[in-house]
């Protein structure tokens, strides 16, 4: 079911600062902050060779960003994320396993404009885990 590793993300206080440090400290290629309203948040790329590492900073108070900041105020790992060739059947064989979708279990349109969905972090060794069609 599960695909290469689409990328790994990082909740941060400040993604100029961070952007900063991955782009000219790393030298890493950075994509332009992307705001995405429907999740709650800003985000930028980091685009390595074999996978990305996606940079968080909260849109709004109501940010569930906000909330991980709130109890990690320097920042931290926030998901991984994982390529699927079928969302919905995924989502469906997941649910029957007594997995739990968050939300309510219909994909929303990711950052790479993709179907994407959410597993609670209780079912999967403490990590959230973010499932996207490709």
């Amino acid at each position: 079911m599960l695909g290469r590793v689409n990328h790994i993300a990082i909740a941060v206080p400040d993604l100029v600062s961070a952007t900063t440090t991955y782009r000219d400290t790393l030298g890493a290629r950075v994509s332009q902050a992307q705001r995405l309203p429907e999740h709650g948040v800003t985000v930028v790329f980091v685009e390595l060779a074999n996978t990305k590492v996606e940079l968080l900073e909260p849109l709004g108070e109501d940010s569930p960003i906000a909330a991980f900041l709130a109890k990690n105020p320097s920042g931290g790992m926030h998901h991984i994320c994982y390529e699927v060739d079928d969302i919905l059947a995924a989502r469906d064989r997941l649910k029957a396993s007594g997995a739990r979708v968050l939300g309510d279990g219909e994909p929303k349109t990711g950052a790479h404009g993709k179907p994407v969905l959410f597993l609670h972090p209780k079912d999967f060794n403490g990590t959230l885990v973010e499932l996207e069609q490709v």
